[in-house]
């Protein structure tokens, strides 16, 4: 729970550091700019680690990782967050934990109980109802951007905890970075060249926000994710994802002076009540494949056993 929640402490800042950015510069720019620096800084991980190649049956859910955190995720919410702000994103973007079950679910990693079904739909409907309540009650085609764009970080996230569990989650996101390689060169090179991207306008803040979305949103964060995630299962793990929102409205205001209301207060305090709830539900997990020790050299340290250890 702990490394999960270290790492949606850093995706929460992912909206307004990618509003900083989006100000100035192209958000399609952003977006696959983003996801090519990440992908050099997942090559030199995987050099330095001599990590071995994936297996045949690894790419299938590399390539969803790839498809939905790396290139669906950004460019819609780049995209999407040149018309709203990140506060209002944040409240959308809150509906993930839930997706990110469903999906897991479907795709039988997690076997939730109904107490569990039951804390993660009324946390959503807490994070919508307050989206409606935001934007008048109805959705934008911001709105919906961002909803697509919850889809695709879902079947990323669903996958890429399940794989992790064998191959290990810093190199399930690093592979994935550079399985998107052969498709993100050439669209950013064809849209440099063909549409003007304000790289040579931009201001420092906008490429602080580019270069924090970059090494951090796409590629340290996920380091403690999918670690998160493999360790302590997709479905429960992934509700620390409620308290997502909540550290985006904070991290807007402070970011970018966006107004924190009572409202958004009280909207905090009931995600966080729902989480507590839903961290105490039972989640049925398969057992971890018997080759997860063999395949992950970071294993061990990560293990509990290793963090007694340290502080004895």
């Amino acid at each position: 729970m702990l490394l999960g929640f270290v790492g949606v402490a850093m995706f929460s800042l992912t909206l307004p550091f990618t509003r900083m950015a989006v100000a100035d510069l192209d958000p399609v720019f952003v977006a696959l700019g983003r996801a090519l620096v990440a992908a050099v800084l997942g090559a030199l991980w995987l050099l330095w680690q001599r990590a071995p190649l994936p297996k045949r049956d690894d790419i299938k859910p590399l390539a969803w990782v790839a498809g939905g955190c790396i290139l669906g995720f950004p460019l819609l919410t780049s995209i999407a967050l040149r018309h709203v702000p990140a506060s209002h994103g944040a409240v959308l973007i809150g509906i993930l934990p839930l997706a990110t079950a469903a999906i897991s679910a479907l795709r039988g990693n997690d076997k939730p109980s109904p107490g569990f079904w039951l804390a993660a739909c009324t946390g959503s409907a807490i994070v919508i109802g307050y989206a409606l309540r935001q934007s008048g009650g109805h959705f934008a085609l911001a709105d919906l951007m961002l909803l697509a764009a919850v889809l695709c970080a879902a079947a990323g996230y669903a996958e890429g905890g399940k794989l992790s569990q064998t191959m290990g989650g810093e190199a399930t996101i690093c592979w994935a970075l550079l399985l998107a390689v052969p498709v993100l060169l050439p669209l950013l090179y064809w849209y440099t060249f063909t549409h003007s991207t304000g790289t040579a306008t931009a201001g420092g803040p906008a490429w602080i926000g580019f270069a924090y979305v970059s090494a951090i949103s796409m590629f340290i964060g996920f380091f403690f994710w999918y670690r998160g995630l493999a360790l302590g299962g997709i479905a429960r793990v992934g509700q620390v994802q409620l308290l997502q929102p909540v550290l985006t409205l904070f991290g807007a205001a402070a970011l970018l002076g966006e107004p924190l209301r009572l409202s958004n207060l009280l909207f905090a305090g009931a995600v966080i009540a729902v989480v507590a709830v839903g961290r105490r539900m039972r989640v049925a997990r398969p057992a971890a494949p018997p080759a997860a020790e063999e395949r992950d050299p970071h294993a061990e340290m990560y293990a509990p056993e290793s963090f007694a250890g340290q502080v004895k």
